[in-house]
């Protein structure tokens, strides 16, 4: 094995949590020292960029982007949180989302609908204020407001120890930098981030960032979700993508024992390469999976579109209710009735004809409060997410 310098190791520092002392990991400021060699990933690099590129460019390709763009945020916001240990589908928010359900949300749902709302966030406050801690500490607030999160300060930085696996500091596999070196660790991060860094393509810098972001896990929970955030707002930030299209979350979700592997293999090591080698054959594979959803979902559009078309005399209402079914999978009478003005019996004989098709399925089996499913796109969502409608 390669002998990695001591100035890109970090150094352990003794902390205290309930009268027992423990080591933490104090991570060294960014960039590596020496750099990362960047010669061996040069070909991994350039096929991310493509399809990066290619990704970035599926607007062209969609007739509706701002729906493409609701869908596939939700699809990343039940991914990113199935990794936290969230059992909700997407089916589970979309049904929230329209009202479908009875009662209050589950935590679950509450914890994926705070996702969405911070993603959504996150890119409409890119216009005022650049990725900072300012902006860090807005984002986790959002995505702790209600539910399990309440009791962890959300939007505030932690003022006690935390840890990564195990019952306590003394078990764990990680143990973080303690409170009196976290702002100094959050300091020279945010300085890294703003620093112009024209040796470091993009893509390797937000693979640089999310390690350290990681290693200094700044909150009492929901780091996870913030860390892989911040890798798609500062692709945007940095112009790289024009629309929030690419999350890893399906491939750290996929790969989740060799990506934690590999974060302790930069804190031990100081094994840069190995986690860029892996951080960019997920954008090329991530990229590639969201571009060919895109173009799956335009195709089922048109498709169905196409055949409500030729069916009959009533077209006009049956394509009005398909429309707002691309944009509310789960849709009742009601809503639909409030969304179109359609009246009721012209509602209803719409979905009597899209299930004629085959193009919804209606999903409680009641005579009355009747919920309908968009069954093939729903899967196309649920595609990957480990989950079946």
């Amino acid at each position: 094995m390669v002998e990695v310098p001591a100035s890109r190791l970090g150094r352990f520092k003794e902390a205290v949590y309930q009268n027992e002392r423990v080591l933490a990991f104090v991570p060294p400021p960014l960039p590596p020292e020496p750099p990362a060699d960047l010669g061996p990933l040069l070909g991994k690099l350039s096929a991310a960029d493509r399809a990066l590129g290619r990704l970035d460019g599926i607007t062209i390709l969609i007739p509706d982007e701002p729906l493409f763009l609701y869908m596939y945020v939700r699809k990343e916001a039940v991914l990113s949180s199935q990794i936290e240990g969230t059992q909700s589908t997407i089916s589970d928010l979309l049904r929230f989302e329209a009202q479908a359900v009875a009662g209050e949300p589950i935590d679950d749902i509450r914890e994926i609908s705070n996702y969405v709302d911070a993603v959504m966030f996150g890119l409409d406050r890119l216009n005022t204020l650049p990725i900072s801690l300012r902006m860090i500490r807005e984002l986790h607030a959002r995505l702790l407001q209600g539910g399990r999160g309440e009791s962890k300060n959300p939007g505030e930085f932690r003022r006690s120890q935390n840890w990564i696996g195990g019952t306590r500091p003394g078990n764990a596999v990680y143990v973080p930098p303690p409170v009196d070196e976290l702002m100094p660790c959050l300091d020279a991060f945010e300085k890294f981030i703003h620093r112009p860094t024209p040796e470091l393509p993009p893509l390797i810098k937000a693979g640089l960032l999310h390690v350290q972001f990681e290693s200094i896990h700044p909150f009492l929970d929901g780091n996870g979700r913030v860390g892989r955030l911040l890798i798609t707002l500062f692709l945007c930030a940095e112009r790289v993508l024009r629309q929030p299209l690419l999350y890893l979350s399906l491939y750290l979700k996929q790969h989740r024992t060799e990506y934690y592997g590999l974060l302790q293999e930069v804190r031990e090591r100081g094994n840069w390469e190995a986690w860029l080698e892996f951080f960019l054959d997920g954008v090329a594979q991530t990229a590639d999976q969201a571009f060919d959803t895109a173009t799956r979902i335009v195709d089922l559009f048109q498709t169905d579109r196409a055949r409500i078309a030729a069916a009959g005399e009533r077209a006009g209402s049956v394509l009005r209710l398909h429309e707002l079914m691309q944009k509310s999978p789960f849709l009742t009478a009601a809503k639909a009735r409030v969304q179109t003005g359609l009246t009721t019996p012209t509602i209803n004989a719409a979905f009597a004809e899209l299930q004629k098709l085959g193009i919804v399925a209606e999903v409680t089996g009641r005579k009355r409060d009747r919920v309908y499913c968009y069954r093939s796109y729903v899967d196309l969502l649920n595609d990957g997410t480990g989950t079946d409608q």
